[in-house]
């Protein structure tokens, strides 16, 4: 493996210019996760990986299925679902669903979404379950998991009551949440609605619990949660500009509490942080060695685009290195990758870049082959002189 180490004053002398510092954001849940959705940069992690109480928060996962299941045609939003008797038993937060009734699948939606119904769940659990049951349900919920990366998540219902075996990390509550605004733009808006009244008999329910989305403050999801065992908690993002960010928090002592918490986050997020492009389309980042090809090196470079993020406030140096298994054996194709480029900005976690071959370097004829293979005798032949000395 060879590594070309240089500091980004290589290429991106103006961005050092800036004095900056940044103050580690202190926060007050247990467990929180905070992410730079737009670059990618991880800007707080606390007990990002430990399976905990998820609450309402798992609801995440039963919606990610749910609009897996609409895009497939498996459901249709104005498809009525029946409710049974086990969907209307839930207490906690509900839409007072009636055993017999029938719901569109579109209400049920936006009742998991905005009311946080724990009786919603259990009726769309039913609906795509293998086996009919919301256990069913859940076993599936804990295989889909694990095929799309969550690998600190399992599930026991469809809604985050309380079981010992509902778990999930605020890093796969991420993960979660990025897909969901990922994959299903269609569906994502409704994740912003501030209130939703799905019974007037039964008005007291009716408005979004998420705190931030009266703030103006480009909030827009994702979903909150509450039991006695796990505390307060969000899943949020918000979007500023051309960036997003995507938090998880958890174990918040009071609902107060949560909002102070996600405000601050956002505020510091935000403020605390600036994108910077650190290359462009085609830029050069390095020079790569060939073994046996029409040309001795090959340039690498970032296959598109790179924005990083840095702190608002660093004194100190972004440094990147680059790192390649060479040297590389021709033929070495244009467009392929050979390399990654680590970028490292003061104060956050490194980030790693493709790096792919600028130019096609086909293998040498018969002379470049020769001429390599005496330099290799000659360099074998002196490292043996060398030695014996």
């Amino acid at each position: 493996m060879l590594r070309a180490g240089f500091t980004a004053v290589v290429f991106w002398g103006a961005l050092l210019a800036q004095s900056l510092s940044l103050a580690a954001f202190e926060t007050r849940a247990t467990s929180a996760f905070v992410l730079d959705y737009t670059t990618g940069t991880v800007l707080l992690s606390k007990d990002a990986d430990v399976p905990l109480p998820p609450a309402s928060m798992s609801k995440l996962m039963t919606l990610y299925v749910a609009f897996e299941a609409v895009r497939d045609g498996r459901l249709k939003l104005e498809e009525e679902l029946r409710v049974s008797e086990h969907a209307m038993s839930y207490g906690g937060s509900t839409m007072f669903l009636q055993a017999g009734e029938r719901v569109t699948v579109q209400d049920l939606l936006r009742g998991i979404i905005v009311l946080s119904g724990n009786d919603a769940c259990a009726v769309i659990a039913e609906a795509l379950s293998p086996d009919g049951t919301e256990a069913g349900f859940a076993r599936f919920m804990t295989e889909r998991a694990g095929k799309i990366g969550m690998s600190h998540s399992t599930f026991a219902n469809s809604n985050g009551w309380p079981d010992p075996g509902q778990r999930m990390s605020m890093r796969d509550l991420a993960i979660l949440a990025t897909k969901i605004i990922e994959d299903f733009p269609e569906f994502y808006e409704m994740f912003a609605e501030k209130e939703f009244l799905f019974d007037k008999t039964e008005s007291q329910n009716r408005y979004n619990r998420n705190p931030l989305l009266g703030l103006g403050i480009g909030a827009d999801g994702l979903k909150t949660g509450h039991t006695q065992e796990a505390g307060y908690g969000l899943v949020g993002s918000v979007k500023q500009g051309a960036r997003r960010i995507v938090f998880v928090i958890s174990g918040l002592e009071t609902e107060q509490g949560r909002a102070r918490e996600a405000e601050a986050i956002t505020n510091w997020a935000f403020r605390q942080f600036t994108t910077a492009e650190l290359l462009k389309e085609g830029q050069i980042v390095a020079e790569a060695e060939v073994w046996m090809g029409e040309a001795a090196t090959v340039a690498l470079t970032a296959a598109k685009p790179l924005n990083t993020l840095l702190p608002s406030g660093s004194d100190g140096k972004v440094s990147a290195e680059v790192v390649y298994d060479g040297p590389l054996t021709a033929p070495v194709m244009a467009g392929a990758t050979v390399g990654k480029l680590i970028i490292r900005p003061e104060g956050l976690a490194e980030t790693e870049v493709p790096l792919v071959a600028a130019s096609t370097v086909a293998q040498g004829g018969v002379m470049v082959r020769l001429k390599t293979a005496s330099k290799r005798v000659v360099k074998k032949l002196m490292a043996e002189a060398e030695g014996a000395l």
